[in-house]
């Protein structure tokens, strides 16, 4: 099955660094970025599978979009929210001069909701703990060992279900590499994905309740799928290695720990997901000196 359809935002929406947030480095097999700048992305929709491919806003103001599948309906539905549509930036104030540079230049960039909690929920808790490069090789691995074949001509795939997630053998994560810190409470979010799914339609503070009520799921991991799958304009990634360093040099010119970062983000509610995004994609954090963090090695998959 393919669908298509034409979209006219109200603003002119950058599909590429809207859509991007969700990639999980540069061989994520559920995401290609295509020669002409075109996005496309595999993803399991409430009526089934899907892959969908969004071409970036031409002369005319339009977007034009195609999907396949049983899911591509509901994702052609659901791109205006995806790409932004619901993101009210009404009242954000940037009143920082390194915030008001920055918007100045993004000020187009709309944070997207995909409603979809476990297609984000999976890789965030795979990133817990650990560097980017060993989180999107982990990724990548268990996609591509795990998961199935997108619809569509693209070649995409898909993440395992939750079904076909916790059937993978205790082993078998260790060689991907995930270590049992984290490939527990993935499993324990697995068994009630369903009611996961379910609290994703309510509000982003009941649903932080409820997920932060399984083992070994935080702030920062609420934070991050509250932004991508709820579209909460005011998640901050408390816990992260760098946000707190990075806002607090642009916004200080020095370093700042969590407690900080919530005292200098509070006069911006309820957009303090929105500073967040500005500081990281205006590349005004903190310089980068030194090597990067090496990948762990002790683990039976990972890279020696």
């Amino acid at each position: 099955m393919e669908a298509s359809r034409t979209w006219t935002p109200a603003w002119p929406c950058p599909v590429g660094s809207v859509l991007g947030v969700h990639r999980r480095g540069a061989g994520d097999p559920t995401y290609r970025v295509l020669a002409d700048g075109t996005h496309a992305r595999a993803l399991r929709t409430p009526q089934g599978a899907a892959t969908f491919q969004v071409q970036p806003l031409d002369l005319n103001g339009e977007i034009q979009a195609r999907a396949w599948g049983p899911g591509a309906d509901w994702a052609l539905d659901a791109l205006p929210a995806m790409l932004g549509a619901d993101d009210d930036v009404s009242g954000f104030d940037p009143q920082h001069p390194v915030l008001a540079a920055a918007w100045r230049r993004l000020q187009h960039w709309r944070l997207g909701r995909t409603g979809l909690v476990m297609e984000s929920l999976v890789p965030t808790i795979i990133e817990q703990k650990v560097t980017g490069q060993e989180a999107f090789g982990a990724f990548r691995k268990l996609v591509r060992q795990h998961g199935e074949h997108a619809p569509g001509p693209l070649g995409l795939m898909l993440q395992p279900t939750p079904e076909q997630l916790r059937a993978i053998p205790s082993w078998e994560w260790l060689r991907l590499p995930v270590d049992g810190g984290r490939s527990r409470p993935l499993l324990a979010a697995c068994r009630v994905a369903d009611a996961l799914e379910r609290a994703g339609a309510g509000s982003p503070e009941e649903f932080d309740r409820r997920v932060r009520t399984l083992p070994g799921i935080g702030v920062w991991s609420s934070a991050e799928v509250r932004a991508t799958a709820l579209g909460d304009a005011d998640a901050v990634s408390f816990g992260d290695y760098h946000v707190a360093k990075d806002v607090g040099w642009a916004l200080t010119g020095e370093d700042v720990d969590d407690d900080a970062l919530a005292e200098l983000l509070e006069p911006y509610r309820p957009h303090r997901h929105r500073v967040q995004h500005l500081v990281a994609a205006s590349g005004n954090g903190r310089p980068r000196r030194g090597p990067r963090m090496a990948p762990r090695t002790h683990l039976p998959g990972s890279t020696r």
